[in-house]
């Protein structure tokens, strides 16, 4: 008998699931198939591999499915895709290296995971390395259930392999848009409103331009070009819904706000974002006076803050 199960989580993508079985035949695991829409074209694709074919409720904590996957493994190790994901054959006996080993110090093993998004590798940003915690020993991993962003979590100590899987991310900017509105945003919400946060007018400003700032300049998504530029917009464009849904839950409360203050706060994310361009072009300079006529600058715009 197998000593692993690859948990495969679903809905309504039966070209992209056979995609991801395909690529995890070399492992010879068995296979678990949670399929959130009862789909009658993904139950033929599990048929095709033999797989165990689970249907459970459609919910926007689909953690809570796929830890009900895992209870219904046999083995000893457990593998967690999502439909849009597949192994490289060099990974696959990386995996199977592994769970051979059975190292008994070892609970869970995390895997680098590349992006694509819009038909390219996202090399930088929170898209690379990536790491995810797919990996694990069965009873000693689950996920939260507290928001769809979430990792597994293990009881006990963990390793890394160097093979990433890949990620086949946003193909559109539909898809984009449909999955902020529908699962993103809203288990962000909950997740605020959960830690009792109050949210400000000025969150309208600082939500958006804020994670545009951490994306592009701070995790240098700048150096994925035309890519990385759009991705760090649609993230603040991200943010921003984030903040209406909070102020809609909120009632749509009216607050008066006067112009200097609305002026003043795009001033400080204004500085802010300055400072960090020039932190950009620092680090990418290899003139030395460039960089010390960047650095006098930031200096500057430090001690407007």
């Amino acid at each position: 008998m197998t000593n692993g199960t690859v948990v495969v989580s679903t809905y309504k993508r039966p070209i992209y699931l056979d995609r991801c079985l395909k690529s995890v035949v070399p492992l010879h695991f068995n296979i678990i198939i949670v399929d959130n829409a009862a789909d009658q074209e993904t139950l033929k694709v599990a048929k095709k591999y033999s797989a165990e074919y689970i249907i459970c409720e459609n919910s926007l904590m689909l953690n809570v499915n796929k830890n009900y996957g895992f209870l219904k493994a046999n083995t000893e190790w457990i593998l967690s895709l999502d439909d849009d994901e597949e192994l490289s054959n060099e990974l696959c006996l990386s995996i199977v290296e592994t769970v051979k080993r059975d190292d008994p110090a070892i609970a869970g093993v995390w895997i680098p995971r590349k992006n694509i998004i819009f038909g390219k590798w996202i090399r930088h940003g929170v898209w690379w390395p990536d790491a995810q915690l797919r990996l694990f020993r069965k009873g000693k991993g689950r996920f939260p259930e507290k928001h769809v962003h979430e990792y597994i979590q293990v009881d006990g100590d963990t390793s890394t392999l160097d093979i990433p899987f890949l990620h086949h991310n946003y193909h559109s900017i539909e898809q984009f848009l449909y999955k902020m509105e529908y699962i993103y945003t809203p288990s962000e919400v909950n997740k605020l409103e959960a830690q009792e946060y109050v949210v400000g007018w000025y969150d309208a400003i600082r939500f958006p331009i804020s994670d545009f700032i951490k994306v592009y300049f701070a995790q240098k998504g700048y150096k994925d070009g035309l890519h990385g530029l759009v991705l760090s917009i649609l993230q603040a464009f991200y943010m921003f819904i984030v903040f209406v849904k909070l102020w809609e839950k909120d009632g749509f409360s009216e607050v008066e706000i006067p112009l200097s203050d609305v002026t003043h706060e795009l001033s400080q994310k204004s500085k802010e974002s300055a400072y960090w361009a020039l932190t950009s072009l620092m680090a990418e300079t290899s003139n030395s006076l460039f960089r010390f006529w960047y650095q006098i600058k930031r200096f500057i715009i430090h001690h407007w803050l």
